[in-house]
């Protein structure tokens, strides 16, 4: 029977999986393997009747450059009950790549551990992808997708800019990042606008709504007091999740909520919450400025990946057959700055606790202080002139709202 390499997609979309795929399916074609992609992530290889997409040249040709994923991602994450040796078995499987986040290789490192104990030599090879950036790679690379997220990000950006500019108007923009401010700093300093809020800034004080409220207010004053009536204020959505969540129950807006009481965040635009308590503070304050929320999100994820994606996921895909011809199994396919392939293992991710730490922006980089003095917000100096609006400017000191004094 052929030998066959199974391909699997977890997690949330990014741009560049189906260049992965299309790599990974060219390389092994060519030495003779049959290649079969399974739709639906794990709830799919576990089914009984699993839905295959076997790869031919022409297939894994056309969709190099395609955004989303041929196959069907999933974020099902199978119990060990679940585990069954028959597609395995059946396609004579030597390897399965797997492509997404750490769960996803986690539950491939418990899969390879199954199949071992039924005497299987199955390898596995895991590729990583997030646009959130927040994966600890070598030399602080970039995970694949993220650039090409940013790059859409920008452009959107960059048009909602020119509308504050030729409406003179104010917008709260939200974007992705569940733990990481990455996406939201790379597209807030790329269209250069005047605030931008990120988890990452509080790293001395506890956010509260407050605080994030007063921030968008500080840069909206500033820009009143050099006669600039526009702007645009973008928050990562993962400065909400770090929020008390009896703070978030109390602010007024309608949740649904899950099993454990927790607010669903996933079911509400951040950038809407933002802005109606910024116009709720504003009207307080009697200052008069109009704003609109942009919610960034899932425009992101499935859009085609740029030139950087198209190389860097190219070399992963190829990296993959290179690790499994060395022999190697149970690991994530990374690239360093030089391009060089190397395997990596969760153990060197994983904290005492076995999670994975993520990647931080590193606001003692000379980059992200350098980005923060091309913002707009008021300090010390602006307090004069601050008071014609506001009875208490001091409260809208950026670096005192962030302890950062």
């Amino acid at each position: 029977m052929e030998k066959s390499v199974a391909i699997i997609c977890g997690g949330g979309p990014a741009p560049g999986i189906n260049t992965v795929i299309s790599t990974v399916a060219k390389v092994f074609l060519n030495d003779g393997y049959r290649v079969l992609g399974v739709q639906e992530g794990y709830k799919g290889l576990f089914a009984e009747s699993p839905q295959i997409k076997e790869f031919d040249f022409e297939h894994a040709d056309r969709i190099f450059s395609r955004g989303g994923s041929t196959l069907i991602m999933s974020r099902h994450k199978p119990k060990d009950d679940e585990f069954t040796v028959d597609f395995f078995v059946k396609n004579n499987v030597k390897l399965l790549v797997t492509i997404g986040g750490d769960d996803t290789a986690s539950t491939a490192n418990r899969i390879s551990k199954f199949l071992a104990k039924n005497n299987l030599d199955v390898k596995n090879i895991h590729v990583p992808k997030t646009i959130d950036n927040d994966l600890p790679l070598p030399d602080r690379n970039p995970t694949f997708g993220f650039h090409s997220a940013k790059d859409e990000g920008v452009k959107i950006g960059n048009t909602v800019y020119e509308d504050a500019r030729t409406s003179h108007n104010w917008f709260v923009m939200s974007t992705m990042g569940r733990s990481a401010g990455h996406l939201a700093f790379g597209i807030a300093t790329g269209c250069h606008f005047p605030m931008m809020i990120i988890p990452e800034m509080f790293n001395k004080t506890k956010p509260t709504q407050d605080k994030i409220i007063n921030l968008i207010i500080s840069s909206m004053v500033k820009r009143r007091i050099l006669d600039i009536q526009y702007g645009v204020a973008l928050v990562s959505e993962g400065v909400f999740h770090i929020i008390d969540v009896e703070e978030l129950k109390n602010c007024g807006i309608l949740f649904t909520y899950d099993d454990h009481g927790h607010p669903e965040l996933g079911n509400v635009s951040k950038s809407n919450i933002f802005n109606v308590l910024v116009q709720e503070k504003l009207k307080k304050l009697g200052i008069s400025i109009k704003s609109r929320p942009v919610e960034i999100g899932y425009e992101l994820r499935c859009c085609r990946p740029i030139g950087y994606d198209l190389t860097l996921c190219t070399l992963l895909g190829i990296g993959v057959k290179k690790l499994y011809d060395e022999g190697i199994s149970g690991c994530i396919v990374t690239a360093n700055s030089k391009g060089d392939i190397s395997p990596m293992y969760l153990s060197e991710f994983e904290d005492a606790n076995g999670k994975i730490p993520p990647r931080l922006v590193d606001m003692d980089s000379q980059i992200a202080k350098l980005c923060l003095q091309n913002m707009h917000f008021i300090t010390e100096k602006d307090y004069a002139a601050a008071g014609a609006l506001l009875d208490h400017p001091e409260e809208y000191d950026f670096n005192k709202i962030l302890n950062w004094q």
